[in-house]
């Protein structure tokens, strides 16, 4: 289905999906679970977002929102400056947007996301992703919000094709949708080239993009896993060697990330199976024993930890 973007028309789309939501299931977004480990641990108020950016950000480089990178992101993308009235307005939303983010309040994250519009998208779909993919147990519920979230990325990505991390979290959501219907059928509705081609056109606009190369390396893994290494490399080139490819290359751009060592453990289990159960195993030890600093890497420690006990 080819998707034009009007914000206006997605945002009361969106607005009337959760007032809908919120009717049936007690408050729609408000009554996400909440990030298990503690409220107040990956709080960064004041000054401490931006002086702590840089490593918060290492995976997907995304700029500070200050006025500068929203000027640069508008010059690649014209089409976006006619949805960003007021910076002075925009700004401030898309930086508590990710501040909540950080800290696990991810249902916040979404709203003030939304309400920057198609600026605020990108950490907007990073919340409703990582809510869903690790938080969320109402299998129904789940795939509703990724497939409400793929949409508006792949709008996104239309309005914005010059913007990397349209494309990322247009992959991530579809990924992840993928894995929650099963990716054999995702495959057979033919969303496995779609993630894919937009993890390309990541690299392609960005080549440090290192949570880009994590998703790849992901994407490698479970088609080898689900379909076998002969049929996945013949139809969807998807290779063993190019999970290590794609994984080794995460860790050189992001080398203390929880994140990329323990899936690149799960992917090697994919795509190896029990013969490289040890290598593994020490995958996930060292994510374990990373030090998180946010909601995400928490959770993916946490992960980690689980499967070393």
């Amino acid at each position: 289905m080819h998707l034009t973007f009007d914000w206006t028309v997605a945002l009361r789309r969106s607005r009337q999906r959760v007032a809908a939501a919120r009717s049936e299931q007690d408050a729609g977004r408000r009554s996400w679970k909440r990030f298990p480990y503690g409220n107040r641990v990956y709080r960064y108020g004041g000054t401490a977002l931006s002086s702590n950016w840089a490593r918060l950000h290492r995976g997907d480089r995304a700029p500070y929102p200050d006025l500068a990178s929203l000027h640069a992101l508008l010059d690649a993308n014209p089409a976006l400056l006619a949805h960003v009235p007021d910076p002075a307005v925009v700004l401030p939303l898309v930086e508590e947007a990710w501040r909540a983010y950080h800290a696990g309040d991810f249902a916040d994250a979404v709203e003030h996301g939304l309400a920057a519009g198609p600026v605020g998208l990108v950490v907007a779909a990073r919340a409703a992703v990582v809510y869903a993919a690790h938080l969320e147990e109402d299998e129904p519920r789940r795939i509703r919000i990724l497939e409400e979230t793929v949409e508006f990325c792949a709008a996104l990505t239309e309005l914005a094709p010059n913007w990397a991390n349209a494309w990322y979290v247009h992959g991530l959501a579809l990924g992840r949708y993928s894995q929650s219907i099963s990716v054999v059928k995702a495959l057979a509705r033919g969303l496995g080239g779609k993630v894919r081609d937009c993890l390309q056109r990541v690299v392609e606009l960005d080549n440090d993009h290192a949570d880009a190369y994590v998703a790849l390396g992901v994407y490698n893994a479970e088609v080898i896993d689900k379909i076998g290494g002969v049929v996945a490399g013949l139809t969807y080139g998807a290779r063993k060697e190019a999970v290590i490819e794609h994984f080794e290359t995460a860790r050189r751009l992001n080398p203390q990330s929880p994140v990329v060592l323990a899936e690149y453990a799960r992917s090697t289990l994919l795509a190896f199976g029990s013969a490289q159960q040890g290598r593994a195993h020490e995958l996930f030890a060292a994510a374990g024993a990373c030090q998180p600093v946010d909601a995400l890497e928490r959770l993916d420690v946490e992960w980690a930890l689980s499967e070393t006990e």
